[in-house]
């Protein structure tokens, strides 16, 4: 984590569509959730933008043209973080899980970038997760 300077936060197509990211962009501000184990007195670059819609498949040209536009600029891979954001990685109010998130996962890994899941975790959430409001889907 030393070496990273940019950090994408890749969110669900159909959660952006009424979904703002004000918690996810809160969530790294503040340094929470799956942003947590950043240093809070480093200053990142941040690029927020979406999967592209199911499958997910644009993951891997988007992050290509990222890595090739960033390359340009002297970021290499190794200074770049993507970061899946909590609406694909958790059952929410949005929508359930997303069902191709290990898709997107092994997209980010083809590009030879860094993978870490997760932005906001909201306590609600967690609790209707651990009530069973929210089905707790299981990978693979």
């Amino acid at each position: 984590m030393e070496t990273i300077e940019y950090i994408i936060v890749v969110q669900c197509q159909l959660a952006q569509q009424r979904c703002s990211g004000y918690h996810c962009e809160r969530a790294f501000h503040d340094r929470t959730g799956g942003f947590a184990g950043l240093p809070k007195d480093r200053t990142y670059r941040t690029l927020y933008t979406n999967c592209g819609g199911c499958c997910g498949k644009a993951v891997q040209r988007k992050l290509e043209n990222l890595v090739k536009k960033a390359g340009k600029d002297g970021v290499g891979r190794e200074k770049i973080l993507v970061q899946l954001a909590s609406c694909i990685t958790k059952d929410n109010h949005h929508s359930p899980r997303c069902p191709h998130a290990d898709f997107i996962r092994e997209l980010v890994a083809r590009v030879g970038l860094e993978c870490r899941e997760d932005t906001v975790i909201s306590a609600t959430a967690e609790r209707r997760r651990k009530d069973g409001t929210y089905k707790v889907t299981k990978r693979g």
